[in-house]
């Protein structure tokens, strides 16, 4: 009687006891769970170390020994460089915003771009800063799909703006640049400007966009979008949505 009730027990679902893991396996674990924890914070102490030491490295030979910590202890001050860096860029934009010193920037500027090969660098330069600085220009839109680099084929990207100037006069006001950054490396890619209806946009945001690129697609947002929007008619340009089969 004992045993048919455990048969039944077993009919039911009840599963058995899981394996208990063994002593490697659970050391193995252990230190994957570690390493997840501990490798983003010891990349980032040492990127911000890098960048330190590489800023005092440079800074702190055009400073007078009267104002270097070395001349009165016995070792350097880590990150020295890098607040006088500070101060001077605060007193740079202190003076730019009077009237002498937009005198002196707008004298500057006339002759850096007057010198052959210097005014190509200092022009592009000088843009990036501005957009940089700028942070309603300097960020995307949205993250989208095109189709690249043949027929089937989808890649992400980043909306920059739509077609302006030259371009829209050629192209059309329809056409969108679409920034398409490289995996794992999202600073470097190429700009491709494409028809809006060719696009698919997504719901997620930049950052889950970027985090997607530099995980080389590992990393996926599991959010969807409503299911009103996940009709052929929105999600499927139109021109596609006519070649899916029925």
């Amino acid at each position: 009687m004992s045993k048919r009730r455990k048969k039944d027990k077993g009919l039911m679902g009840i599963e058995p006891k899981p394996k208990r893991l063994s002593v490697w396996a659970w050391l193995r674990g252990r230190f994957l769970a570690g390493m997840v924890i501990a490798a983003p914070i010891a990349i980032t102490i040492f990127v911000l170390q890098f960048l330190i030491n590489f800023i005092d490295n440079r800074v702190k030979p055009l400073l007078p020994p009267v104002i270097q910590p070395e001349t009165y202890t016995n070792y350097a001050i880590p990150g020295f460089g890098v607040l006088v860096m500070i101060i001077v860029l605060t007193i740079l934009g202190a003076i730019a915003t009077n009237l002498i010193g937009r005198s002196v920037i707008s004298a500057t500027d006339r002759i850096l771009s007057r010198i052959p090969l210097v005014r190509n660098v200092y022009a592009a330069f000088k843009q990036l800063t501005e957009v940089l600085a700028s942070n309603q220009q300097a960020s995307y839109d949205r993250v989208v799909m095109v189709e690249y680099p043949k027929a089937g084929s989808w890649c992400i990207g980043f909306v920059a703006s739509d077609a302006k100037g030259e371009i829209k006069h050629h192209l059309g006001p329809e056409f969108i640049g679409v920034f398409v950054p490289t995996t794992p490396n999202p600073t470097s890619g190429f700009l491709m400007y494409v028809n809006r209806a060719e696009c698919i946009d997504l719901d997620m945001s930049i950052e889950e966009g970027a985090k997607m690129i530099l995980s080389a697609g590992l990393i996926v947002p599991e959010k969807l979008a409503p299911a009103s929007e996940t009709t052929p008619s929105t999600a499927v340009p139109a021109e596609r949505a006519e070649q899916l089969p029925q």
